[in-house]
């Protein structure tokens, strides 16, 4: 006679395994949203730019070089393609969080760039070194401590998302599939940045775009308002006007509208070799501007069709004034224009300016009394009828 199976006690019988509670699923979901979008949004952000990226990265190697090591120099030279691969990883790494295309791994990188933009964004706020780190590029300026904020929130969303991968398990894309969508990923990415790097930024945050009136930016929006503090006898009161009572004692001004009562530009100066400021004659009238910021480092096989429109130009019936400005010494610049056949007058201006103006060396601008009404990249070298059509 078989013997019955003993029946197995409760505190024999397993538990049901415990289900995570769903506001964590739900925000652990957010945290890898957000931590996608980030790295995609900044990505793209610098590859709208990439020459803007790259001379934040020399500023950095430069930077380094002076605390570190001159060896750091060496990177300078490789700056755009530098601005054009990290810049493109971040996108890249950003679309592979999204399909969750082999996340562990992708976190892991992603853990090393965001250390080693910490340690970038440390160093600069905690020794005041680089004063915009150019983590969103000039559509969002950030302070040293702003950005080394933004990099411990990103590590806060990273540490969130690598705990809980359980919860993120299914991938949008396995397989063949998700290979094909991040060569396309990888594709646009470097396409993006390879073409603004030959052309002007698809979107101009700088003060200098298209449609923008220099005259007017270098005005301030408004007056300036300011609170005095004083003091009598022991008591501090503070005063919209500054008080007539000599009995007050002076003690502080704060101004109260700080960003507004600044122009927006505040640095653009032209001088001519005299060195006499003709700031005023350069924003009067047509103006067809070429721009070298560098004399050494601008591509001299371009001049050709350069000198073609700037020579058409002076005979326009639109009275375009024709100029050059640069960076450059006069006895540089006097050497290079002659190897170029650059048969306009120059002036010089500051060169931090002139890589602001015009991301490409040289580059040229159209303004009409100072207000940008068109800017070429030396690639898109316009005809003369299309210059005309803007006055």
């Amino acid at each position: 006679m078989p013997i019955p199976a003993p029946h197995a006690s409760a505190a024999s019988v397993p538990s049901p395994p415990m289900s995570p509670p769903r506001p964590l699923r739900y925000f652990t979901r957010v945290c890898w949203v957000a931590l996608g979008a980030l790295f995609v949004f900044s990505g793209l952000i610098k590859l709208n730019d990439p020459v803007g990226t790259a001379y934040k990265l020399e500023e950095y190697f430069e930077v380094f070089a002076k605390d570190i090591s001159p060896f750091f120099l060496h990177f300078k030279d490789a700056a755009r393609f530098l601005s054009i691969f990290l810049s493109s990883l971040e996108v890249i790494l950003g679309v592979a969080v999204l399909l969750r295309w082999y996340l562990r791994q992708t976190l892991w990188v992603l853990l090393v760039l965001l250390v080693f933009f910490g340690f970038l964004t440390f160093y600069s706020a905690a020794f005041n070194k680089v004063t915009d780190c150019g983590c969103f590029g000039d559509f969002l300026k950030l302070t040293p401590w702003a950005s080394f904020t933004k990099n411990l929130v990103l590590l806060g969303l990273w540490g969130v998302v690598f705990r809980n991968q359980r919860f993120l398990r299914r991938t949008f894309a396995p397989g063949t599939m998700g290979l094909m969508m991040m060569t396309v990923a990888t594709a646009l990415a470097v396409g993006i940045g390879m073409r603004a790097l030959g052309h002007q930024p698809y979107f101009d945050f700088l003060p200098y775009k298209v449609g923008n009136s220099i005259p007017q930016l270098m005005k301030a929006p408004e007056a300036a308002r300011y609170r005095y503090t004083f003091t009598r006898n022991g008591e501090t009161k503070e005063f919209d006007q500054f008080p007539t009572d000599s009995t007050w004692k002076y003690q502080a001004m704060t101004v109260l509208n700080p960003e507004k009562s600044r122009p927006t530009i505040t640095d653009f100066a032209v001088y001519d070799l005299e060195g006499n400021d003709v700031t005023k004659q350069i924003l009067t009238g047509n103006k067809l501007i070429i721009i070298v910021q560098n004399s050494n480092k601008a591509d001299r096989e371009r001049f050709a069709p350069i000198n073609t429109l700037l020579a058409a130009a002076e005979k326009s019936r639109k009275h375009i004034d024709v100029l050059a400005i640069t960076s450059t010494s006069p006895a540089k610049f006097d050497a290079f224009r002659h190897d170029v056949n650059l048969a306009v007058p120059y002036y010089t201006a500051d060169a931090t300016v002139l890589k602001s103006m015009v991301r490409s060396n040289p580059g040229l601008m159209v303004l009409r009394d100072g207000k940008i009404l068109a800017k070429y990249h030396y690639h898109d070298v316009p005809n003369l009828y299309d210059v005309e059509k803007l006055y």
